[in-house]
Parts: C-alpha cells; structure tokens; sequence
C-alpha cells in the first residue's frame, strides 16, 4: 500500500520560501498522480497543486499560481513542492496523496477518499 511521509515544514516569515518534500513508499509512483493538499486549522483540506504520472501536466490552485511549484521525481519516488513568496494565510498543515487515471485538476478537486497521513506544518508569520 502506498504510504508518504511529508517533511520540510517549519516557521518562515512572510515572503520566505519552503520545500517541501514527499517521499513514498509501498509502491513506485510513476503509475499515479499526485497531490499536495493543504488544511488550514478548523477548515477541510484543499488541493494546492497536483501533478501527472509523467510530469507532463500540473495544476495549481489559484492562490498559489505563480508561487508554488512542484515537480516529481519518479526514479526518487518524491514529489516536491517549492513555496516562496510566502503569505500568513499559507499557515496550514501540508499532506500528499495519489490517485491513479486521474488528470491534475480533478485531483486537486477532490479530497473525499484520501487516507490523510501526518502532513508536514507549515507556519507563515513575522
């Protein structure tokens, strides 16, 4: 069963950068999809970015467009989210998942389903 463990968060001020790291195991992973989602504290989770099987095609939710970047590397099993230009309302708890056959933006779309795991926090604040 495939299973990620997400690292790379931490306390950044307003305009810093993170990247965040999700590496998986039980499985390769250049046969899904896969997303980062976030949760914000009292609020359901959200997709923030996804990414095909291949890297050939990303989504990006709105408020991340031109900010965050996230690539994979399949031979790595790891997909990495880079973040900069950071914002307070960034704050939020960071997990990853995957699914298989599904294009970036119905994954990022989706949250029902998803066996969430320990995410990774991310604090944005002066």
């Amino acid at each position: 069963q495939l299973q990620f463990v997400e690292s790379g968060g931490g306390v950044v001020q307003p305009g810093g950068s993170l990247t965040l790291t999700c590496v998986a195991s039980g499985s390769t992973l250049d046969a899904y999809t896969i997303g980062w989602f976030r949760q914000v504290s009292g609020m359901e989770h959200e997709g923030v970015s996804c990414i095909t099987s291949s890297g050939a095609a990303t989504a990006y939710a709105d408020f991340v467009k031109g900010r965050f970047t996230i690539s994979r590397d399949n031979a790595k099993n790891t997909v990495v989210l880079q973040m900069n230009s950071l914002k307070p309302e960034d704050t939020a708890v960071y997990y990853c998942a995957a699914r298989r056959n599904f294009g970036p933006q119905r994954m990022c779309g989706m949250t029902n389903g998803i066996d969430w795991g320990q995410g990774t926090q991310v604090t944005v604040s002066s």
